[in-house]
């Protein structure tokens, strides 16, 4: 039996949605902003909302008001995120309406919310992947509930969603690990106009029969009753068992689809019909008169609901607007590597290391000082320790709870780092190839690089992406890509490009210490040093304690004072391979070529390439991109603009031809490529002016 006072509790925040939604729609001009509501939906958004501890996660989807009112939110809260007002306490006026996060003791924690459908389904089920990590190792980041209740996470979506790849992605992840989550779909037959018959041959509990392990149930989500004893029963299940378990809930759509999409628009009479008949209001009306509730009371109940509404909307309505000076704050929060600091050069030994030990050795030193950073990824456990062996004996000193294999899920690879992040672990993933993260883009640009703006700093996502990049031997099209210009068209993420063992290894301290998502571009080209003419890239180990700021360039070849001074010299703007490239061309040149290394490509050391550029009035940029619409030649426009009056001729650019991929002739390849004999051209027309 179910106490009466959650039933009332329940009744007055349903009448209390209600009220938002006529309120809405009365003022259409007010609500300018489009905008979902919950009507339909309210039963078991609350059932589940109920069920719920401070130390709990729940990502809510975009009509999922009334879980947030059953949280604890209150209207005039959730109405200034609709009006897009500064006080919008998650997003500061930045996110549509029910696109909520919440960090604080006293209501379950909310990730970052995007409108991307099933999107939130990757980064939910990586904080449940977080928690069981939490809880295996005793780190004291576990949050329990007041009596030692362990956490639970609920994933809510539509059931429209499950048609997506990515929902898979994670399905097969939780109950692979068992993972403590529950997947609550709420069926109401439309994705947006779009029918169920339309779109797909089954709903969400015969598609969850196909992930054996995964425990399920169907409800009637209208029916209050029910729905609160089958959340009650599940989020029991899940906190004592921790095994993942989906709950299909059947729900009438009473309203639009959104403000902007109007029932009108696509649904008939006969539909709506059917769907009025399963009103939860109305239901939990009718059932509470059953129980012997006055019907007095549930008028009071009614209009107390509107009054408060309608209080709390105007007061929303009056609330000042986001200061146009904030716009660009909590793009990312500070990060607390500023400086250079350590010995670069290593005190225990003269000998050199190649980039990918000095990669594998900073992995090694972060894991041993942080047994909240943890390494996955395709093949990086056990057996092989990365195809390039760049995580070779991790998982034999680290355990494979700490370094482990994955399937082939680079969306889930990526995004589940969001979730690990929000709990406060630190993770390091690997994409095999360069060429092979684009799966990984949505999770890259919706979930992670929006997280800490549209959160208000509240969840930054704190990972380092590792992504081998670049050509060389005749790997083919599918692994020799370069994607540094793709990656820094996503605005919200760092770019570090290490072209040798010492900055491997700072970059990758820095970066991991960076409270922010990190992508770190290793060339494969340069890990043993294989490619005639890069053995610079081998370096003494940096001890440590060693740390290269991101965003701090490098000049690893000055030019002659006097061919300066004679305007006889030139720069070379590189990274990565280039700075090979540059060095060889270079020695043709003697004293006239000065060359800089990027090695961060956002943040960007601006301030080295233009005082370089200034200094000798003539400028190559170089990349192993493809040169037409890549970072070089948007790198190459901002000199010629910032460095206008100091340019003594064009700025040169060259990079690969523009081809759709490598081919996997090595003679091909190396045409497709520049190489030092292109830079030297390239150079002696610079030298010509």
């Amino acid at each position: 039996m179910i106490h009466p006072d959650i039933l009332l509790k329940a009744y007055r925040l349903m009448c209390t949605a209600g009220q938002m939604a006529q309120t809405y729609e009365a003022n259409r001009t007010v609500c300018k902003y489009v905008h979902s509501t919950s009507r339909g939906h309210e039963a078991i958004q609350l059932a589940a909302a109920f069920q719920l501890l401070p130390c709990d996660f729940i990502s809510p989807y975009y009509r999922d008001e009334s879980i947030l009112l059953g949280l604890g939110f209150t209207p005039y809260e959730l109405m200034l995120q609709l009006l897009a007002k500064a006080g919008d306490p998650f997003t500061g006026g930045r996110e549509y309406y029910s696109h909520p996060n919440y960090r604080g003791a006293d209501k379950p924690g909310i990730i970052h919310q995007s409108s991307a459908t099933g999107m939130q389904v990757i980064p939910t089920t990586g904080i449940a992947q977080g928690i069981q990590y939490l809880e295996a190792t005793q780190l004291p980041n576990l949050k329990k509930g007041p009596c030692g209740e362990l956490p639970v996470v609920i994933c809510s979506l539509g059931d429209a969603s499950i048609t997506e790849g990515e929902v898979s992605e994670a399905f097969q992840f939780a109950i692979l690990k068992k993972l403590p989550v529950i997947y609550l779909v709420q069926d109401n037959s439309w994705g947006i106009s779009v029918s169920a018959e339309e779109a797909r041959v089954m709903d969400a509990y015969d598609y969850a029969a196909g992930f054996p392990g995964m425990e399920r149930v169907r409800i009637d989500g209208s029916n209050f009753e029910e729905s609160y004893d089958t959340m009650r029963r599940v989020v029991q299940y899940v906190r004592q068992r921790r095994t993942p378990y989906l709950v299909q809930a059947k729900v009438p759509l009473l309203g639009h689809h959104t403000s902007g999409v109007r029932k009108e628009f696509y649904r008939t009479a006969e539909d709506w019909e059917k769907h009025l008949a399963n009103d939860p209001v109305l239901r939990l009306r009718q059932h509470l008169i059953q129980k012997g509730i006055a019907e007095e009371q549930l008028i009071q109940i009614e209009q107390e609901a509107a009054a408060t509404v309608a209080e709390q909307f105007q007061q929303a309505a009056q609330a000042p607007e986001p200061d146009p000076a904030t716009v660009g704050d909590f793009v990312f929060v500070p990060t607390p590597v500023t400086v250079e600091k350590g010995n670069r050069s290593g005190t225990s030994s003269n000998n050199k290391i190649v980039m990918v030990d000095a990669a594998l050795f900073a992995i090694r030193e972060i894991m041993e000082d942080h047994p909240e950073a943890i390494l996955y990824g395709q093949d990086v456990g056990r057996r092989l320790g990365g195809v390039f062996r760049e995580a070779a004996t991790l998982a034999e000193q680290f355990g494979d709870h700490r370094v482990f294999n994955t399937a082939i899920q680079e969306a889930y690879i990526i995004g589940s780092t969001v979730g690990m992040s929000a709990v406060g672990l630190k993770p390091i993933v690997e994409v095999q190839f360069a060429d092979y993260i684009y799966p990984g883009f949505n999770q890259l640009v919706t979930e992670i690089s929006k997280s800490c703006y549209l959160s208000c700093g509240k969840y930054p996502v704190q990972t380092v992406i590792r992504v081998p990049i670049g050509a060389y031997g005749g790997g083919g099209p599918y692994h020799s890509g370069s994607v540094e210009t793709t990656l820094l068209s996503i605005k919200g993420l760092k770019i570090a490009y290490p072209s040798n063992a010492a900055d491997m290894k700072g970059l990758m301290k820095a970066a991991f210490l960076d409270p922010n998502p990190v992508v770190m571009l290793e060339h494969k080209g340069l890990y043993w040093s294989k490619v005639p003419g890069t053995d610079d890239a081998k370096t003494t180990e940096p001890s440590r304690d060693y740390v290269l700021p991101l965003g701090k360039g490098n000049i690893v070849l000055h030019a002659d004072d006097r061919t300066v001074k004679q305007g006889e010299s030139c720069c070379v703007i590189t990274y990565g391979m280039g700075v090979y490239w540059a060095k060889a061309a270079a020695t043709h040149f003697p004293g006239q070529v000065e060359i800089v290394d990027l090695r961060t490509l956002y943040p960007l050391d601006e301030k080295l390439v233009y005082s370089t550029v200034e200094k000798h009035g003539k400028c190559l940029v170089l990349t192993e991109e493809q040169q037409y619409n890549s970072f070089a030649e948007a790198l190459a426009g901002r000199i010629s603009r910032h460095c206008f009056r100091s340019l003594d001729a064009p700025v040169e650019i060259l990079g690969t031809i523009y081809i759709p991929a490598i081919p996997m002739n090595q003679h091909l390849e190396q045409a497709a490529l520049p190489n030092p004999e292109k830079v030297k051209a390239a150079i002696s027309r610079l030298l010509l002016f």
